[in-house]
């Protein structure tokens, strides 16, 4: 068997930095325009090109997302793009629309497609047609089993991917006319406003405007709103079928995100190659209750078991095990770890220090200075530079998270 790859969502520089960091083989990103999160920083053209050349610094691969259900007035502009990108070397493109399929194999001839889950390819009758079109890779649909994934790879020669883990989309293989209806902003084209996420109530068509509610607690209903997907227990199963890669969602999450997410994965897949069994079973509890630490709503399998677990999150509330993102390390100076706040933090808070290695040092925060070296309460202000005491230094790009956070 093969080692699958990781692959993390970089939304900027700075997350495809923690990405490769904290233990990703690869990172999927989008320019400012033809992938589907336009609500992430995104790359320009330089920083695209700066995104590649930091991969191969670090033996590491970036994937090109292409991602969109093009219009007609979206394919002159994707011509010079698909050739600027190609001539960059990315190691992929990942293209859902067969139109900007074809046209990344004429423009960009020497970059291998992979093919996006947007796609909804859920048969290997259908990852044979793309196969013989020649794209390198499949990312599946997410409503497939274990047994269909196992029964794709046993027909086909093509590379597949499977998420993993993140947000789910209420809709099919998050193609969804929602967004588009009811703001204007089509989520096939990278513009969704999440309408899945919002609360209803119901209205009986001959008593307009008499609201009816369907409330499942006192914050309201959120009959669309998806749980987020977690296979990490599925994981030793996938890699048995021969799973190529594992996919996480999340360009517009946290750096905080990113690193526990990669860090979590990278040493559950190194882990299930060592073949102990118990060392999983004595690894499962903690990596899972690490993810809950940047979870957004609760975990749901979605699909693999071969019936839909349980996919709606009825209520809406973080959970309480969820973690704070404060601040990124950026060096050391006079026995003092320098700190890039991004959240506010100060003395009495438990902190926590996430090592890419895997350490995790647990503090709490008696004194504060400021760039100066003055002694503050607290960091308050957006990206302000703060030092904390400490013994030794730690590695850059160490993640400072706060535990213990009622807000969340």
């Amino acid at each position: 068997m093969n080692k699958p790859e990781l692959v993390l969502p970089a939304g900027n520089l700075e997350k495809l930095k923690i990405a490769y960091l904290f233990g990703a083989d690869a990172v999927y990103l989008g320019g400012e325009n033809f992938s589907l999160r336009s609500g992430a920083d995104n790359f320009t053209p330089e920083e695209i090109k700066t995104a590649i050349n930091v991969a191969a610094e670090e033996g590491k691969k970036a994937y090109i997302a292409l991602n969109i259900l093009a219009h007609n007035r979206d394919l002159e502009p994707l011509i010079p793009y698909i050739e600027m990108l190609g001539d960059y070397k990315p190691h992929g493109f990942i293209i859902s629309d067969p139109g900007v399929l074809m046209m990344a194999r004429k423009y960009a001839p020497l970059i291998p497609i992979t093919v996006s889950t947007q796609a909804n390819v859920t048969n290997y009758a259908a990852a044979r047609f793309y196969q013989d079109l020649g794209v390198k890779r499949i990312v599946l649909a997410r409503e497939l089993s274990l047994d269909e994934i196992a029964q794709i790879k046993e027909h086909v020669a093509v590379e597949l991917e499977v998420f993993i883990h993140g947000a789910m989309c209420v809709s099919y293989s998050g193609r969804c006319l929602l967004s588009q209806y009811m703001t204007g902003r089509s989520a096939n084209l990278g513009l969704c406003a999440h309408p899945c996420r919002y609360s209803y109530t119901l209205m009986e068509e001959k008593r307009p405007g008499e609201y009816y509610s369907l409330e499942e607690d006192a914050r309201g209903t959120y009959i669309l709103n998806s749980r987020d997907l977690c296979l990490l227990a599925y994981l030793p199963r996938l890699v048995e079928i021969g799973v190529d890669a594992f996919k996480i969602e999340g360009r517009m999450k946290s750096p905080l995100y990113v690193a526990v997410t990669a860090q979590t994965y990278r040493q559950a897949i190194d882990v299930t190659f060592e073949i102990r069994e118990e060392l999983w079973e004595y690894n499962l509890e903690y990596w899972q209750q690490q993810l809950k630490k940047v979870a957004t709503r609760p975990f749901t399998t979605g699909f693999i078991t071969g019936e839909a677990g349980i996919m709606q999150d009825d209520n809406k509330e973080p959970s309480r095990e969820r973690t704070e993102f404060c601040g990124l390390v950026r060096g050391y100076d006079a026995n003092m770890i320098v700190i890039e706040q991004r959240a506010n933090f100060g003395c009495g808070d438990k902190i926590e220090l996430l090592l890419p290695d895997g350490t995790i040092i647990a503090k709490i925060i008696t004194e504060l200075y400021d760039e100066q070296g003055l002694s503050i309460d607290r960091a308050r202000h957006p990206q302000q530079t703060v030092k904390l005491p400490a013994e030794a230094p730690v590695p850059l790009y160490t993640i400072v998270r706060k535990v213990g956070n009622e807000k969340n």
